[in-house]
């Protein structure tokens, strides 16, 4: 499995956020090879979301999609108060 990891500050209520993923996971996540995602609500106010995806081709043939950019851009990014941090790569089953 491969995926991202997002460390953001949110402009918005973690609800609001919460809506917004399940928007992205019914409208974009049932393609791509998207498995699941994971959202914790950090104790000093950021957010981190962890997305996972069956491999690394078909997480950056999402990333790499026109219209998976207009919705980070529409949708995603004016939620967040700044540019958040992202982390990239093979999960690991312990």
């Amino acid at each position: 499995m491969y995926g991202t990891v997002m460390i953001a500050k949110p402009a918005v209520s973690i609800d609001e956020m919460r809506r917004r993923s399940e928007k992205w996971e019914a409208e974009r996540g049932t393609t791509a090879g998207y498995i699941d995602q994971w959202v914790m609500a950090a104790d000093d106010g950021r957010i981190v979301m962890a997305v996972r995806f069956e491999s690394k081709e078909k997480y950056v043939a999402l990333s790499d999609d026109p219209k998976q950019d207009e919705w980070w851009r529409t949708e995603m990014a004016p939620l967040l108060d700044g540019e958040p941090e992202w982390i990239d790569g093979e999960w690991i089953d312990l």
